[in-house]
């Protein structure tokens, strides 16, 4: 199965558990530490059960997540100021920052689509569980530290195809995880014009 899904060697993918794992976290430390080495474009991925439908959280929600154009919409964020996950990777330094809502059964087609406008060589930091799915990405990382036990189902799906597997919390440790992600996993892909 894993022959049939897209290959997309400059993406790190971080999936987690649970909510409020710290994936912006991470993503964040990442693009901090490589944005002079490499172009970097950050992917915040929604994948919805069905337009209009509940809350992926639970309750009423806002409506944000669930009211879509089409089967997926690209959002691209351009306010570093404000307090949304997607602002705060652009606030670190990505070049670009886009939302990706998808319906789950069109996630193939809109990261397609995303792919379409991605220059070569750039390194793509992606927040989701779902696109693991679909997509085998040149690493895959998955946050484990739910507090209360219970794992998304949408983590437990996929967890057993994860390169690093980070237990609980890791924020203390952030340095030799970067580590570990540069020297065992990933290959930054360098872009010459950073590099100067």
């Amino acid at each position: 199965m894993e022959s049939k899904l897209l290959s997309i060697p400059q993406m790190i993918l971080i999936g987690s558990s649970g909510r409020n794992s710290g994936k912006t976290t991470l993503a964040v430390e990442m693009i901090n530490k490589w944005k002079n080495k490499s172009s970097i474009i950050a992917l915040k991925i929604t994948s919805l059960q069905e337009k209009n439908g509940k809350c992926q959280r639970g309750g009423e929600g806002c409506g944000a997540c669930s009211h879509i154009s089409g089967n997926f919409e690209l959002i691209e964020e351009t306010n570093k100021n404000a307090n949304k996950d997607t602002s705060l990777l652009l606030a670190a330094g990505a070049e670009k920052v886009f939302w990706l809502k998808s319906l789950r059964s069109d996630i193939y087609d809109a990261i397609k689509f995303f792919m379409s406008t991605v220059p070569p060589d750039t390194l793509i930091i992606c927040e989701s569980n779902s696109l693991r799915k679909v997509v085998l990405p040149g690493s895959f990382i998955m946050l484990n530290n739910t507090k209360n036990g219970v794992i998304k189902k949408s983590a437990s799906e996929v967890i057993e195809k994860a390169d690093l597997i980070i237990e609980d919390d890791f924020r203390n440790d952030i340095d030799s995880i970067i580590k570990k992600i540069e020297s065992d996993l990933f290959t930054l892909p360098l872009n010459l014009e950073k590099g100067k």
